[in-house]
């Protein structure tokens, strides 16, 4: 079978000045279009030492001193295992009728491998269960991030006896949740878990080796394909899917260098998950940039890879927060590329630009290069300093406006023929961000983490009214 070829050209940098001030029709949205919210085990749960959880890369990484600002960790976090019925209540009163969350993998196998955490696997049966009885639709990611220690110990991703590890954990969860749940996500992120956790450091496991981390890539995207067997095999009606991160690119200027610049840079971060997982292997342009650190010159691509990895899927997940505005650098690392900073654009709290027109661009391209049977943004928010007023309200209209442009993006790639099925906004609530700990919030509800407190702001309240709308027909 020919594909057809992946997009060369890109288009200028400047921002389209109606994208920043478009507002969406609710009555523009498919009857079954899937309005949810998203988590992840680590950043909320908490109880990381209840019920014969495992260690996690993360435990491990956060309390190691000068990891994570603050020397916060996600001991506690959110405390959602303990105040998981209050917190489906919450996201009821949201009206969202889809909620993404992920199984701690070191709840469920606290070593990795071997026999089941049965309190583990229940805490997310009852989370299952509790979302069904409130008319939520749960979405279940089977890894974000938090590998059991003990495999790190083994060698963690960079080794492919982790990928099979994966496989069976992926088996574990859908014969146990599979009766009930009916959308699976194998991996969050391959490139984050892969790249800022063992390229660059500043993730778990926090190791810093080009060549280990293009071994976790190429073991994550082996662990994806076993991980949709033993969904098809154990829940055999479920749809399952990855979530990738994906940045569309822009070239700085108009010129042949930043163009083929922004086409490195576009495939060291999306062509080389994207591919691979629609059956073409490995782009061969960075490949050959990488040289001895490719998966092929490690002798870590075996015969049939190619299929495992790119094993049919019934959905791409895509977390989208920004644009890559992307000048030629030569002699500036492996890519001879580097990112840089539009002056005059709004910036959130992370120093993203607020660029909403590049989520449609990214889903038309998406959908006209690889086709995927339908798109699901899985995550898509801001952080910004967020004030608390002395009557505890949190009046935070950057947040509400960004998500308002965003979502009213999501209609022209529609009417382009993109098959968008479904928003996820990230995230429910203020939460563990990573290296960031608890400086950073994206979320639509505080969160006060003295008190744990649950205060939904004013992003929040447009989105509950923005979904009423929806489901009641009623325009903008």
């Amino acid at each position: 079978m020919t594909h057809p070829p992946v997009r060369s050209e890109f288009s200028p940098v400047t921002l389209p000045p109606e994208s920043l001030t478009a507002r969406p029709d609710p009555r523009h949205f498919p009857p079954r279009f899937a309005w949810g919210v998203a988590t992840a085990a680590y950043q909320i749960e908490g109880a990381a030492r209840e019920d014969g959880r495992g260690a996690s890369i993360w435990d491990t990484f956060s309390h190691t001193p000068g990891r994570v600002k603050g020397g916060d960790t996600g001991d506690v976090a959110c405390d959602h295992y303990h105040r998981l019925e209050a917190d489906l209540d919450l996201i009821a009163r949201l009206g969202v009728n889809a909620y993404r969350f992920s199984v701690a993998w070191p709840r469920v196998q606290p070593t990795g491998r071997g026999a089941v955490n049965q309190k583990g696997l229940d805490f997310y049966s009852r989370l299952v269960d509790g979302l069904l009885a409130r008319g939520v639709t749960p979405w279940l990611t089977l890894y974000h991030w938090d590998l059991p220690q003990a495999l790190q110990d083994a060698g963690g991703w960079a080794s492919r006896d982790t990928a099979h590890a994966f496989g069976e954990y992926a088996g574990i969860v859908a014969a146990g949740l599979g009766d009930r749940v009916r959308h699976f996500i194998t991996i969050n992120e391959p490139w984050c878990a892969a790249f800022l956790g063992y390229g660059i450091g500043i993730h778990a496991p926090g190791h810093t080796d080009l060549a280990q981390s293009y071994a976790a890539a190429h073991h994550l995207l082996v662990g994806h394909g076993l991980a949709v067997q033993a969904v098809r095999a154990h829940a055999p009606g479920a749809q399952v899917g990855i979530t990738l991160n994906l940045y569309e690119g822009y070239p700085a200027t108009d010129t042949p260098a930043d163009r083929a610049a922004t086409r490195r840079q576009d495939g060291f971060q999306n062509r080389w998950y994207l591919d691979p997982v629609y059956g073409r292997g490995y782009p061969q342009d960075i490949v050959d940039l990488l040289g001895d650190a490719s998966p092929h010159a490690q002798g870590l691509v075996l015969p049939g890879d190619r299929e495992l990895m790119g094993a049919p899927t019934d959905f791409l997940g895509v977390n989208m927060y920004s644009r890559a505005v992307v000048e030629d650098a030569p002699g500036d690392g492996w890519l001879h590329s580097r990112q840089v900073r539009p002056e005059g654009s709004e910036y959130t709290g992370f120093d993203w630009e607020v660029a909403p027109h590049s989520l449609t661009d990214l889903l038309l391209r998406v959908q006209r290069d690889y086709d995927p049977p339908a798109v699901y943004v899985t995550e898509n928010g801001a952080t910004y300093p967020d004030t608390v007023e002395a009557d505890g309200a949190v009046n935070d209209e950057a947040r509400s406006r960004y998500l308002q442009m965003h979502v009213a993006a999501l209609q022209p790639a529609l009417d382009g023929g993109a098959k968008v099925g479904g928003y996820f906004a990230w995230s429910l609530m203020d939460n563990f961000e990573w290296a960031e700990g608890y400086e950073k919030r994206f979320g639509i509800v505080h969160v006060d983490f003295g008190t744990q407190a649950r205060t939904v702001k004013a992003s929040g309240r447009w989105y509950a009214d923005f979904l009423a709308r929806t489901h009641a027909g009623v325009g903008a």
